[in-house]
């Protein structure tokens, strides 16, 4: 059964680096579903393909760290561009990042101890969604986009991609 699209799939075209420091969790205890924490957002920057600028400091990541090992994310949190496209710009985008993390247990605990952890040994997986009023930024607004993650220490990255 044909359905009249292509063949090929949707294209992931490369749009930012996000490193976002962090600090200590606030572990709110275990609830029905799990693990409870916030993760508090301290600042950071961004740079890559499409964007340059930085994370500015005062947003979190909620994480449910469910009993079966996979941590639920929702990180929200606010970029400051001073670049789009080479052009220079000011901007603040609003990120709302939901995801998850899984993995072996024993490379879980090798992230949670903060060590650096190769990336391909545990998932880690976000669906940015970015919000502005920023006139030249609106194609974000109209965009869908997925992104893969990285936990160091005190940071995490998370590499965008434009879904085509």
């Amino acid at each position: 059964m044909t359905t009249g699209f292509p063949a090929t799939p949707p294209v992931l075209s490369p749009v930012a680096l996000i490193e976002a420091e962090i600090g200590a969790p606030q572990e709110l205890g275990t609830l029905a579903d799990g693990q409870r924490r916030i993760i508090p957002i301290l600042g950071g920057r961004v740079s890559g393909a499409r964007l340059a600028g930085r994370v500015l400091p005062g947003g979190a990541d909620w994480q449910t760290v469910r009993p079966d090992g996979l941590a639920e994310i929702e990180a929200r949190y606010t970029l400051a561009l001073t670049e789009v496209d080479g052009m220079a710009v000011e901007a603040l985008v609003d990120i709302r990042n939901p995801g998850m993390r899984h993995g072996p247990a024993e490379v879980l605990a090798r992230v949670a101890a903060g060590e650096d952890v190769d990336p391909s040994l545990y998932y880690f997986r976000t669906t940015p969604r970015f919000t502005t009023g920023h006139p030249v930024l609106g194609w974000m607004n109209r965009t869908l986009f997925v992104a893969r993650g990285r936990r160091l220490a005190a940071r995490v990255e998370i590499e965008v991609f434009a879904v085509g």
